[in-house]
């Protein structure tokens, strides 16, 4: 299958060509979507010569309490201002799919749109505790996968179950315009510039109300 309605994603109408197209995927609750987000999306756009990045809007994440979580459909618009950008994405498709875990959500992203070349994309926070998550180690197994330093996570991240299993599919930094090409398990590590955005913050400073 080559082509989706992109009501999927965005709401938009018309059909959505995914051939040979590189496409990075950053999920997440998005408890709201805030700039570190779509700093983060605009980093990887450049740094992996994606064509787009999808924002991919959790319904529920599993991990995460549904006190204090925003309606799907406010996290979802939301995050549709919040991007503002014409190569960024803001997906339903979890909830479309009816997926609750990364593994499966990934899985059958890869099955339905065979030509695009799928990247996952995550902050170091994640990969501390990805261990965690349902069936993780298949996740890197299915994608490639791009890794954005956070300050005060990178030493504990880096020497995480995660890292230390799949040390031997690292690839350097100097690799990242390569990585949407590779076979999984492929991984980077990236440096970037921090960004001071972050969900919790703008909850508890009252910024999020629903």
């Amino acid at each position: 299958m080559n082509d989706m309605d992109s009501t999927a994603l965005s709401g938009q109408t018309g059909a959505f060509d995914n051939r040979n197209r590189r496409i990075g995927l950053l999920g997440g609750s998005f408890n709201p979507a805030h700039a570190g987000h779509r700093y983060i999306s605009i980093e990887a756009l450049r740094r992996l010569g994606l064509d787009e990045v999808w924002w991919l809007v959790s319904p529920q994440n599993p991990l995460k309490s549904k006190s204090g979580m925003a309606p799907f459909t406010q996290r979802l618009a939301h995050a549709a201002e919040t991007a503002s950008h014409p190569r960024i994405r803001v997906s339903a498709v979890e909830a479309e799919m009816g997926t609750r875990y990364t593994a499966n959500t990934l899985s059958m992203l890869v099955r339905r749109f065979p030509a695009a070349r799928f990247v996952w994309l995550m902050g170091a926070d994640n990969l501390l505790q990805i261990s965690q998550w349902r069936d993780w180690s298949k996740i890197f197994n299915t994608v490639p996968i791009a890794v954005f330093a956070r300050d005060s996570y990178d030493s504990r991240a880096l020497s995480a179950l995660a890292a230390h299993r799949f040390r031997a599919a690292r690839l350097p930094a100097s690799a990242v315009r390569v990585l949407a090409d590779a076979a999984p398990p492929a991984w980077v590590y990236l440096r970037i510039r921090p960004h001071p955005a972050a969900a919790t913050d703008l909850r508890q400073a009252g910024q999020w109300s629903f």
